[in-house]
């Protein structure tokens, strides 16, 4: 069978939201090359029953990045598992605005709740100088982001822990990057996202703010001076955010994502004021 007609196919039977995005990855996968390369080439025979079973797996919901075991993130190609959250664009933003609000660049990086280590790997790839430290609760998702370490060239400058948060570090970080869980227990969830990716880094009590009321108060124990943390946080939970820092004494800011939803908020403990 030739590729343009299987993708065709394909496409029709995988349905959702990008269909032919999702036969293009797949096929790409299977024959070993890139998109680009298959879609300049697409008269080329393909094995049709290894395809097939391919498909099956994305018709039945699996995610693509599953099937693959891989995903781009911030231009790095990062192996991914179930074990892990697949990373995502949205969660780019972090690096984004690190790189417009971190002057000087950052010298130590840490990552709370690394689980592929993509927002640890994007970070150090764009400060050659920078070291780094991942912290995560779980061994298999700490398994993959060492992985990512080595299969990017970065292991000399990351290492990884495992850890509850912040609780524990005595050092102090000029970054401090997180993507904690932020969905409600109640909160409508794509099945493909519920039934394959983890729970424990979805989901995060009744209103989503569960592991922000923990981390944002660690944040003055971990933060060097002039230092800044950047947290993901749910579109709908910026004000809600904002609040908390306040409570904590902390300056934030809210940016947006591409789609102009709130995305990041950024933190910062207030230098003290001198006596009147």
């Amino acid at each position: 069978m030739q590729a343009i007609a299987a993708l065709a196919a394909a496409a029709a039977r995988i349905g959702g939201e990008t269909p032919r995005l999702d036969a293009e990855v797949l096929l790409a996968h299977l024959l070993g090359c890139t998109r680009g390369d298959l879609l300049l080439r697409p008269d080329r025979s393909i094995d049709a029953q290894a395809y097939d079973i391919l498909i099956n797996r994305r018709a039945a919901g699996e995610p693509v990045a599953h099937i693959t075991g891989r995903r781009e993130f911030w231009s790095l190609d990062l192996i991914v598992s179930p074990a892990v959250l697949i990373p995502r664009p949205d969660s780019e933003t972090l690096i984004e605005v690190a790189l417009r609000l971190c002057r000087p660049p950052p010298a130590r990086i840490l990552d709370l709740g690394t689980g592929s280590g993509a927002l640890l790997l994007a970070a150090l790839s764009e400060w050659p100088a920078a070291t780094g430290l991942g912290i995560d609760a779980s061994p298999a998702a700490l398994a993959v982001a060492q992985a990512n370490a080595r299969h990017t060239g970065l292991a000399d400058r990351a290492a990884f822990r495992l850890g509850d948060w912040g609780a524990g570090l005595a050092e102090r970080f000029d970054l401090v990057l997180a993507n904690p869980p932020y969905i409600a227990e109640n909160e409508p969830l794509s099945p493909e996202v519920r039934a394959h990716e983890p729970a424990s880094a979805l989901f995060a009590g009744a209103d989503g703010l569960a592991d922000y009321r923990r981390i944002l108060p660690q944040l003055p124990g971990l933060l060097a001076p002039a230092g800044l943390a950047l947290l993901e946080i749910g579109h709908t939970l910026g004000a809600a955010l904002l609040a908390l820092a306040a409570a904590q004494g902390l300056a934030a800011a809210l940016y947006p994502d591409l789609a102009g939803r709130d995305r990041c908020v950024a933190l910062r403990v207030p230098p003290l004021q001198p006596p009147a």
